[in-house]
This record gives C-alpha cells, sequence and structure tokens, in this order.
C-alpha cells in the first residue's frame, strides 16, 4: 500500500522560509517517526485510501467550524463514503470540522478555546508559526486562517496525522504541516519561530522549567509564547500534585495556581507575563459525541458535585498565559 503520508512539501517549506538547516534533522525524525510499528497503522492508511476525489472543494479556515466546501453538488454516493471513511477515523478528540457536508462532532469545541485566545496574541499575520501537542490540527489550520505565513505542529500520535492528512485532501491549506514526532525530536535552540503555542500540554511534563526553557529556545528573541494549562486556585506558592489520577489522567504530573504559573514562566526567562484567560471547562466545551464516544469530561467529574473530579479534586479550569522571549 502506498503511504498517504508525503512530507516533500514540508521540506520544500523549510527551504521558502529560511528554515532549511533544520531539514535534515527533521527529516530523520520524521522517518524514523512512521516507521515505528503502530498496529492501527494499517486500517488507518487503508481508511485514507477510501476516501474520494471531490473537485472543487473550497477550504473556510477563518471560522469556528473549519470546512471545505463544495462548489457543486456532491453525488450521494460518494457523500456516504466520505462520512464512512471520516467516521473510521474516531475519536475525533479536536474541532469542529465540515468537509464537503459531513459534520464531524469532535469532543473538544475547539472553537471556543480559540475565541478566547485569538483576541489577546499578537497578530498572526506573516508569522513562522509552532504548535506543540497540536492534535489532528485544528488550531493549525486556525492559524492559518489568521494569516500565518507558515504553521506547523508537531504530535506524535499517527491517529492525528491521519485525521489531519484527510481533512488537508480536502481543505489544500498550503504552508501548514503536521508532523508525527515527539517534542524531545525537535532541534535543540532553533530560535526559528515568531509564534510557539503549547496548549494542553504542560501538566504532561514531569520537569516544568525544561520544558518552559526548551519553549523559550525555540522563540527568535521577541517571539511570544501562548502557554494553555490547567491551573487549581491559589497563591503563588501553591501546586497541587495529584497523588494518583487526575480527571482519570494518569500523567498529570503538577497544577499550579496561576500566581505561581506567572511567576514559573518569569523565571524560566520570559518577560511581559501576562494571564489572557482562566476558565472552567464544561460541558459544552467537551463531551462525548457519535465521533469521540468514549469517555469525556461527564465521566472524569463527582456526579454530585461538578466542582471537584471523580478523585475529589478541584474541576479542570484552563488559563491561557502569553509571554514574550526578551
Amino acid at each position: 500500500m502506498i503511504s498517504p503520508f508525503d512530507f516533500s512539501e514540508f521540506y520544500q517549506a523549510l527551504n521558502r522560509h529560511g528554515l532549511q538547516k533544520w531539514q535534515k534533522h527533521l527529516q530523520v525524525a520524521v522517518e524514523t517517526a512512521v516507521k515505528k510499528p503502530d498496529g492501527n497503522l494499517p486500517g488507518w492508511l487503508a481508511t485514507l485510501q477510501m476516501l474520494p476525489e471531490l473537485a472543487d472543494c473550497r477550504a473556510e479556515i477563518d471560522r469556528r467550524v473549519v470546512s471545505a466546501v463544495s462548489t457543486g453538488p456532491t453525488p450521494a454516493e460518494l457523500s456516504a463514503i466520505l462520512e464512512q471513511a471520516l467516521f473510521q477515523l474516531q475519536p475525533w478528540r479536536k474541532g469542529p470540522f465540515d468537509i464537503c457536508g459531513t459534520f464531524i462532532d469532535s469532543e473538544w469545541r475547539c472553537d471556543m478555546k480559540w475565541e478566547r485566545v485569538g483576541p489577546h496574541i499578537s497578530n498572526l499575520r506573516g508569522r513562522k508559526v509552532l504548535d506543540v501537542g497540536c492534535g489532528n490540527g485544528y488550531y493549525l489550520f486556525r492559524m492559518a486562517g489568521a494569516g500565518a505565513a507558515l504553521t506547523i505542529g508537531i504530535d506524535p500520535s499517527m491517529l492525528f496525522l491521519a485525521q489531519f492528512t484527510a481533512i488537508q485532501k480536502y481543505l489544500g491549506v498550503t504552508d501548514t504541516f503536521l508532523l508525527p514526532v515527539g517534542f524531545e525530536d525537535l532541534p535543540e535552540n532553533m530560535e526559528a519561530f515568531d509564534t510557539v503555542f503549547s496548549m494542553g500540554v504542560f501538566y504532561h511534563r514531569r520537569s516544568p522549567f525544561d520544558f518552559l526553557r526548551s519553549l523559550k529556545m525555540l522563540l527568535r528573541r521577541g517571539g511570544e509564547l501562548i502557554l494553555e494549562t490547567l491551573v487549581i486556585t491559589g497563591d503563588e506558592n501553591q501546586v497541587l500534585v495529584p497523588h494518583d489520577r487526575y480527571a482519570r489522567m494518569n500523567n498529570v504530573w503538577f497544577i499550579p495556581s496561576v500566581s505561581a504559573l506567572r511567576k514559573w514562566i518569569t523565571k524560566a526567562g520570559f518577560v511581559d507575563v501576562r494571564v489572557a484567560d482562566a476558565t472552567k471547562t464544561t460541558y459544552e466545551e467537551q463531551r462525548a459525541t457519535p465521533w469521540m464516544p468514549g469517555e469525556s469530561l461527564d465521566k472524569c467529574l463527582d456526579p454530585k458535585n461538578s466542582d471537584l473530579t471523580i478523585e475529589g479534586l478541584p474541576a479542570p479550569v484552563r488559563a491561557v498565559v502569553i509571554a514574550t522571549r526578551p
């Protein structure tokens, strides 16, 4: 079976955007990643091969539902094949998407987060942007829709790459790429990006200061970090370290207060550290759907008290912090 994962355009884009010095390193990382054994990969590849060819699709990526809009009628038979193929790539955690009439109702209403984040960040027009832990690329498309010149996302999940590949087949957004690599696979001290996003990743990292420093060294001087993470209420000395699981997640290492988080980011060498938003996660924003039928927020909270997780800890609140590399 011919792999639908083709990164040749990505390597060409590195040259166009002055990042060619990193091509060899990234090419090795990508080639290594796609060769890793994954028992589900053959099925996802077969599903991608099922996707029908649809002519004259127009990308609409500057709105809540990232969409590929057909400019002409789509035959019912092709619409059914399209929906079946996309549905087989579940669980769809990030979205929403609408691909030529097939609405992908993802677990997360990522449009709600983007509406909270977007007004507070520097204008993305013409910027080189990296999204660390990008999921299936919903935010990459929104960044491109906001005018970014180059958007690169990294996430080691091959399912997310398959979902991104399916969506991009119909959107065809230029200079927007997802690499199936981990954070440690990036070159050190790239100092290459105008903006770096890291949303929903920080609390999964064992060492917060090592992670913050590495994020800083991905940015050019004057570049901007957008960090979104779980927080608790408290002063600058309060940090929650879950004994076991948090909201059924077993790899949450720490949840600082907003004040502690600001202090950590400042200590890591950033300036102009500011909190743009802090919002409790609601059932409207995160819920199970037919496209993500597994456990979601409702199974992670105390059924008698939605202010607590199932483990008795404070319910998820997510803060967005913006900072600048001096």
